[in-house]
């Protein structure tokens, strides 16, 4: 029975390394034409406006009729924007004209992000290099924001299962447990999310809240931590969160660390929809769902869920323990605050439709 022996083995691997020699001999000529050609036609094709973006995407399917020239056309000067119609309409080899022009479309796309995440690395890593501490150097991170999903979702028996998006948890990087370790945080460990002026792409127009208008210029968020297992340079955010900083997916914003959140005393929230206040012991509900926010933001529009069903809340006035101040931001974890109800948006609105109405009809007498 012939057998391989060792000397065999070695004449078949070296032929195969040599056929693959020389297969990558004959293509690097044509790898080096196309990305030079790909790079010199990227930089000739101008970025697409804003206005383009589809209305599938998420957090712009109901932008305001009213954009300013400014909103539009961020400048390209940015190194922290990232186009975000550069990824829609994902290429596809069937659709494609041929496989070249897909390559080039995936090439200019990934291309896009590098450049974004290089620019958010050099940041950090400056921010890093400078720090006083180590514990201020893992503190702080200048973060691409993506929205959190349910496969973030906790297993069964972990505390904010099925509370991914009625809680106030984002997914972090490692640096931010090493900063809680260093600098000997306390609970609630909370972390500050921040539009950064200049550096942030513009608002996601909304329709303008008349009974919530503190809505409108929010540019702060406190929360707490979900998991600390996103990658480096990334922050996993709850949509409603995500809303309330009129942020778009891969804008940059700035996350840190916080330890000198006042605790609550006392929070006014105004549901949505009367039909939560329908809910037999619905004060008892709301101190359960209130659980799963570590600490609220003043202006913000928080969700919970109840047997099925999502409802919404404004955050209308926040006060601080023990004095009782108005604040921004406080912690609502392992504090004793007391939570009130005021007029329902839905109660609200058709008693101003009412008033709108008798004003007509008075004035068309």
């Amino acid at each position: 029975r012939p057998t391989t022996t060792p000397l065999d083995k070695k004449s078949s691997t070296m032929t195969m390394a040599h056929i693959g020699n020389s297969i990558r001999r004959r293509l690097s000529p044509f790898a080096i034409l196309l990305l030079a050609y790909a790079a010199q036609l990227s930089s000739a094709i101008p970025a697409p406006s804003l206005h383009e973006l589809p209305k599938t995407t998420s957090l712009a399917s109901s932008p305001s009729k009213s954009h300013s020239n400014d909103d539009a056309n961020p400048t390209n000067n940015n190194p922290f924007h990232f186009d975000p119609t550069s990824q829609y309409p994902r290429p596809s080899l069937l659709t494609s004209s041929s496989p070249f022009s897909f390559l080039l479309t995936k090439w200019i796309q990934a291309n896009s992000l590098a450049l974004l995440e290089q620019a958010v690395e050099d940041h950090n890593a400056e921010h890093v290099a400078t720090s006083p501490s180590l514990a201020d150097s893992l503190s702080y991170r200048r973060c691409i924001v993506l929205p959190l999903d349910d496969r973030f979702d906790p297993p069964v028996g972990v505390f904010s299962h099925n509370h991914v998006q009625t809680g106030d948890k984002m997914s972090l990087s490692r640096n931010f447990w090493e900063a809680i370790a260093k600098s000997k945080a306390e609970v609630p460990w909370l972390f500050e999310v921040t539009r950064v002026e200049g550096v942030t792409s513009p608002r996601v127009q909304v329709p303008l809240d008349e009974f919530h208008p503190t809505s409108k210029n929010l540019s702060r968020v406190v929360g707490g931590a979900l998991d600390f297992r996103c990658p480096e340079n990334y922050a996993f955010l709850p949509h409603w969160m995500m809303k309330a900083l009129g942020l778009r997916p891969r804008d940059v914003v700035d996350v840190r660390l916080v330890t000198t959140t006042p605790p609550g005393s006392a929070v006014k929230l105004r549901p949505h929809s009367n039909s939560f206040l329908n809910i037999h012991n619905h004060q008892a509900v709301l101190e359960t769902e209130l659980k799963h926010y570590s600490a609220l933001t003043l202006g913000t529009t928080i969700p919970f869920d109840y047997r099925g069903e999502r409802f919404f809340f404004d955050v209308v006035d926040l006060r601080s323990a023990p004095r009782g101040e108005r604040v921004g931001t406080a912690k609502v974890q392992d504090c004793d605050i007391a939570a009130e109800f005021v007029r329902a948006k839905d109660e609200m609105e058709k008693m101003k439709n009412e008033r709108d109405r008798k004003r007509r009809s008075a004035e068309s007498e």
